[in-house]
């Protein structure tokens, strides 16, 4: 990742061309060094559609081959093939994780997807390690998982509230790691997207839902106290972006303070992973051109 304003911009490269899509070498985070979110611009479109129209256009042309590539994958899942993909959606309040929700995953067939918004936990969910309630909501074969909030609030929220000790937060960075090796060691693609709003933009927004009366019930007067921890919840992320970006699983960072391009990127995303994917139609377990005889015989 290029600190602000010194990324070129890059034509997305097609998800075949031979090369790794441009896309996911600008937005990936490497891992294992730090990260400093002030430098990287949340209004940038480091690739792609330059406005909100070529956008919405581009937008609109990822839904086929995204379709496609779902059933196949769904296909191929009725043969045996165990692979699955999990799409994580974090980032601070109003980042977009529900609208990203709502209009890529819209792109797909919702028969074949599984969505989680995690919420604080609940007592029973408490009794258990912080991942029990993750696994259970894993996408099986075939499927895309999406994840609205996810472990990582057990490393973000817990670390800035104090909901755990400092030490417990330690250990989790490990035990998130080896989950999600075991999650890419069982054929889960990993799909990790930080959703990176700037305080200026969030503050906009919780006031447009103040100014709209059908968008009250989206807010949270606890959001108002939240942004005065800002800091401390961008030093979390910091350390969970550095710490949990590894190959199995990396991190992409989403500027995410223009919708239209947030939308594009996480679809984006998604197109060339699951391209890479290449999910393929199982061949027929029967005889094609007998049962084709059979029904011309009724």
């Amino acid at each position: 990742m290029s600190k602000k304003g010194s990324r070129k911009r890059a034509a997305g490269k097609g998800p075949t061309d031979g090369a790794e899509p441009a896309l996911r070498e600008l937005l990936r985070i490497p891992g294992g060094k730090p990260v400093d979110l002030a430098a990287h611009d949340a209004r940038e479109t480091p690739a792609g559609p330059r406005d909100k129209q070529a956008g919405l256009a581009a937008m609109t042309e990822l839904a086929a081959p995204l379709a496609d590539l779902q059933e196949r994958l769904w296909a191929a899942s009725t043969a045996g093939d165990r692979r699955r993909v999990l799409l994580v959606l974090q980032g601070m309040d109003t980042s977009g994780k529900g609208g990203t929700v709502k209009h890529v995953i819209g792109l797909f067939n919702p028969s074949g997807c599984r969505i989680q918004a995690f919420k604080a936990p609940t007592p029973k969910e408490l009794g258990h390690s912080f991942l029990w309630r993750i696994k259970r909501a894993l996408p099986q074969a075939g499927e895309l998982g999406i994840f609205d909030r996810s472990h990582y609030e057990d490393v973000l929220v817990a670390r800035v509230r104090s909901l755990a000790p400092p030490a417990e937060i330690e250990r989790r960075y490990d035990e998130i790691n080896h989950f999600e090796k075991s999650l890419a060691d069982d054929g889960v693609t990993v799909i990790k997207c930080f959703l990176h709003i700037s305080y200026g933009e969030q503050r906009d927004r919780l006031l447009k839902r103040l100014d709209r009366p059908d968008k009250h019930w989206k807010f949270n007067v606890a959001d108002i106290d939240d942004r005065a921890l800002w800091p401390a919840y961008q030093q979390a992320y910091e350390t969970a972006l550095e710490r949990c970006s590894t190959p199995h699983a990396p991190w992409y960072l989403i500027p995410a303070d223009r919708k239209w391009y947030r939308n594009w990127a996480v679809s984006r995303l998604l197109l060339e992973h699951l391209s890479e994917l290449d999910p393929r139609y199982p061949e027929a377990d029967f005889d094609v051109e007998e049962a084709r005889r059979r029904l011309l015989e009724r």
